[in-house]
């Protein structure tokens, strides 16, 4: 996935010299200086690509929601280690009902027997990694000229070094050796169609986080979730109870609760001009 979006954006860039669609395209080089600055962030992106695989590995999918939905406690938690910023009272009731919601999954995955530790182990740390990669992206872009497109490469060639080390020490060259579907062109063909959804919600993501915020991002990512559990039920007939389904809603309520609050206490700081700029930072994380 990695190696086929880094491939995509050069191919696409060196396109852009034979004009439209291509034509707006940045020109792309390897710079080595501007590889070391945008590693911090592939080494996040790194973890949340595994954690998030390792997860889904041991959770059924209409759980993955759930999961890792601790996005928005942990966006809280760093914004105060990292930055020492504080966050309202409201606003951490919001947060108090994600956990809430995340708890009563686990309690509720507990009661059918599907439920797996290390799939919510793994599930937290994708939660962890997601909040930091969006936070990274933000800090980062200035380094490639705010070019989404730049990052995207740069990121991508980041991963497929970094890759290599954790295969290594994971064994999973062994595991490849082994694999009776490397000459099949059926998993090839789904391994580059996940390749090009990979480059795209890349892409998009970047987008989102440049004009928005990381805040904006891991919410729309909580409605996506949701969205992805209520498919997965269907598609997998599954029945689930409702304590179940209240989970998913105190979790993607909790969301979106914290990001109405978060905007009124960005809107009262842009009405009031006394506001110190302090403040003005914390409601804008």
């Amino acid at each position: 996935q990695c190696a086929l979006t880094a491939a995509l954006c050069l191919g696409l860039s060196l396109g852009a010299a034979c004009g439209p669609p291509c034509s707006g395209l940045p020109a792309l080089r390897l710079d080595p200086k501007v590889s070391r600055s945008v590693l911090p962030l592939s080494a996040v992106f790194i973890g949340m690509v595994t954690s998030n695989n390792l997860c889904l590995k041991h959770v059924g999918v209409a759980f993955y929601n759930v999961g890792r939905s601790l996005t928005t406690v942990f966006n809280v938690l760093l914004s105060y280690l990292l930055l020492k910023q504080t966050t309202s009272l409201y606003a951490l009731l919001a947060c108090g009902v994600i956990i809430g919601g995340f708890w009563l999954g686990v309690d509720q995955e507990g009661a059918e027997g599907t439920l797996s530790w290390t799939g919510i182990f793994f599930g937290i740390l994708a939660s962890l990694c997601v909040s930091l990669n969006a936070i990274y992206t933000k800090k980062v872009l200035p380094v490639v000229d705010g070019s989404i497109w730049r990052l995207t490469f740069y990121n991508n060639v980041n991963a497929c070094v970094l890759f290599f080390p954790l295969m290594m020490l994971l064994g999973e060259f062994h595991t490849l050796y082994h694999f009776d579907k490397l000459g099949n062109p059926s998993f090839w063909g789904m391994m580059t169609l996940g390749g090009v959804f990979g480059f795209a919600i890349g892409y998009v993501t970047g987008l989102q986080i440049k004009f928005t915020s990381p805040l904006t991002h891991n919410v729309s990512g909580t409605a996506k979730a949701c969205a992805q559990t209520v498919l997965a039920v269907i598609y997998f007939e599954e029945t689930k109870s409702f304590l179940w389904w209240t989970s998913n809603l105190m979790v993607l309520g909790g969301s979106f609760a914290y990001t109405w609050v978060k905007g009124l206490e960005m809107r009262k700081v842009q009405e009031d001009p006394n506001v110190k700029s302090s403040e003005r930072n914390e409601t804008g994380v």
